[in-house]
């Protein structure tokens, strides 16, 4: 069952500013990952989910419903992050967040406490002195405190510190178990790649690719740098090894492998080096080729 679906979205800015065309479903229960650099169309999307936005042309569901013409009743039933979050200044983080309980109906406030608990958060003060690490997890307490069924969250884990990153990973782990459909945009790739089953890819407010993530997965390239004593064997042994050579540098070799190894590896013993170093590709490194492949 589709819980997020969206159709043809376009909204013009002119200047080729916008989103075009925008299309993708999120099934329930899954973790649907929005990639893309600055500027692409990910907020522009998200703003539509939420009825901020009404499109040129096209249209956004969430459970059916018209994300513009049923807006009030949609965004009660969400979890939403925003990316650039606007708390009010002159509360302190406590106020702010019994304030937000009170508008969601929230009687039982225990899962709010445990929320503060675990990303210790300390809500007394004016939200003005806060830090934007501590804006964001108030905002990450209040968009999670009521155990919405639908999570929509915009760059989640800006201005956290990594301890507090691994925190909301496991947090979407556990809203995953629990059978949340989540929708989020994000910069941080080890997030998408341990948490989500599916991703767009999201360029110049058009979707270039939606794949499950083992697709990405299997893409992953193993980064050979192989050192040898001087630079006339490195040259040498970077002319025998065709189109997997990505680098030769000095007296050392940079090697792009995919699959089995078995090969290449006979190759390099052969030609004697001093030092092999193997590092697995980042996933930002594979987005990173998907957009230069898209380029050309």
């Amino acid at each position: 069952m589709e819980e997020i679906e969206v159709h043809n979205l376009t909204k013009d800015y002119g200047n080729q500013k916008g989103i075009f065309d925008v299309d993708f479903s999120v099934k329930k229960g899954e973790v649907f990952g929005f990639l893309g650099p600055n500027g692409a169309g990910k907020t522009t999307t998200i703003r539509h989910l939420m009825g901020f936005i009404r499109p040129d042309k096209g249209h956004a569901l969430i459970q059916g419903m018209d994300c513009f013409e049923k807006r009030e009743k949609i965004q009660k039933k969400l979890g939403y992050l925003p990316g650039e979050i606007a708390l009010i200044d002159n509360m302190t983080g406590t106020g702010y967040l019994n304030f937000m309980a009170e508008m969601k109906g929230l009687s039982d406030r225990r899962y709010m406490d445990e929320l503060i608990g675990y990303f210790e958060l300390d809500p007394r003060g004016k939200i003005r002195k806060m830090s934007k690490g501590m804006k964001q997890k108030i905002g990450i307490v209040s968009a999670f405190m009521h155990k919405p069924d639908i999570l929509i969250l915009d760059e989640p884990t800006s201005g956290l510190d990594p301890l507090m990153q691994n925190r909301f990973i496991d947090l979407i782990m556990k809203e995953k178990n629990r059978g949340t459909t989540i929708l989020m945009s994000s910069h941080i790739f080890e997030e998408v790649e341990k948490t989500c089953d599916r991703t767009a890819i999201i360029r110049s407010g058009r979707i270039a690719a939606v794949e499950d993530m083992n697709y990405f997965s299997k893409r992953k390239k193993k980064i050979y740098t192989v050192t040898f004593e001087d630079e006339r064997k490195a040259a040498v042994f970077g002319e025998t090894v065709g189109n997997i050579l990505k680098s030769v540098d000095g007296n050392r070799v940079c090697l792009n492998i995919s699959g089995r190894p078995g090969e290449i590896l006979q190759k390099i013993a052969l030609a004697d080096p001093v030092d092999v170093e193997i590092k697995t590709q980042s996933l930002e490194e594979l987005f990173m080729h998907f957009y230069d492949e898209e380029d050309r």
